[in-house]
């Protein structure tokens, strides 16, 4: 089969198309026929979810059909419509453990099933398991049109809650403001702690996202309401320290958390996709929380995928289609 790789140096990450054998599934795996995977940022941030000096196969995502199942995995019957969080899911298969395997729910399309499990189990976790987002709450977004802040986005909207969030392209909020974006803030720097105060009243926010990383990490602070909580889940700015205001966390008894599922234990990632699967797939198609697709790449086009991702032209999901 045909497996996309990442390898890494101190300063650059480069992928390769291999020939690589069929894996087998364990007692607990699903091999999976990859129809589509979506593309993250993450994977290819040396440092973050990749180790300079290392090569390893691609993708941490996607959909496809079920080809065979291990002799203790039994959910899912070989031909099911299964998507998740699989490791190396920018190849022609890729084994799943059967946990973290969830149903397409009808009517989603193979490229939406393959942009849906890290975003939202993401956003899932950011806003309901650690943030505790409550309908009327206010939720702050940086970088909001990204994968990871349509799906918070989404999801918020379904909760009931208010959003703000930030892009340097007015073209991108207008979009945005579509989907149901209250206030949309049109700038990249950290200057956005004004227009949030006038958006809340004075009160400032009860959650924010913060995918941009330590530009705006203080900004993010100084916009959160008495016991607000702010969730760093990325940092495409490269910047990774930044300072933080003591008094502003003690007097007004702020958390400040992450979302990266990278030491996590299988028992812990199980139960993630466990409460995904009972709180919000429901909610998945024809409901509220359709993945939205910016572009689809065919499995060769990848590298031209990974510009489109790097250029920042893209709302929503990159998503590659699968290689058979």
């Amino acid at each position: 089969m045909r497996a996309w790789w990442l390898n890494t140096d101190d300063t650059q990450a480069r992928t390769e198309l291999r020939e690589a054998p069929v894996p087998e599934p364990g007692p607990r795996q699903l091999l999976v026929r990859v129809r589509a995977a979506g593309l993250n940022r993450g994977e290819f941030i040396i440092g973050g979810l990749t180790k300079a000096g290392t090569a390893k196969p691609l993708g941490i995502e996607g959909a496809g059909e079920v080809v065979k199942a291990g002799a203790q995995a039994t959910r899912f019957a070989a031909g099911a419509r299964v998507m998740g969080r699989f490791a190396g899911a920018m190849a022609d298969y890729a084994l799943a453990n059967e946990a973290d395997a969830m149903p397409v729910p009808p009517g989603l399309s193979w490229e939406e099933a393959g942009a849906l499990p890290t975003t939202y189990l993401v956003a899932h976790d950011m806003l309901v398991l650690q943030g505790g987002l409550q309908a009327g709450g206010w939720l702050l977004v940086t970088g909001v049109s990204s994968g990871v802040g349509v799906a918070a986005l989404q999801i918020a909207k379904a909760l009931g809650a208010r959003v703000i969030g930030t892009s340097g392209s007015r073209d991108k909020l207008a979009r945005l403001q579509a989907m149901g974006l209250d206030v949309a803030v049109c700038s990249r720097a950290p200057d956005f702690h004004a227009q949030v105060m006038d958006a809340t009243g004075g009160a400032g926010v009860n959650l924010v996202v913060n995918n941009v990383g330590g530009t705006v990490f203080a900004e993010c602070v100084r916009c959160l309401a008495f016991e607000g909580r702010l969730a760093t889940v990325g940092y495409v700015d490269g910047v990774l320290k930044s300072e933080i205001d003591l008094q502003a966390l003690h007097a007004r008894r702020l958390v400040l958390f992450g979302v990266s599922q990278k030491l996590t234990s299988p028992a812990q990632k199980a139960e993630g996709v466990r409460r995904f699967c009972e709180e919000m797939l429901p909610l998945v198609a024809p409901g509220p929380l359709r993945p939205w697709v910016d572009r689809v790449f065919s499995f060769d086009d990848l590298p031209a995928a990974r510009a489109r991702m790097e250029a920042n032209a893209h709302v929503g999901k990159i998503v590659i289609t699968g290689g058979t």
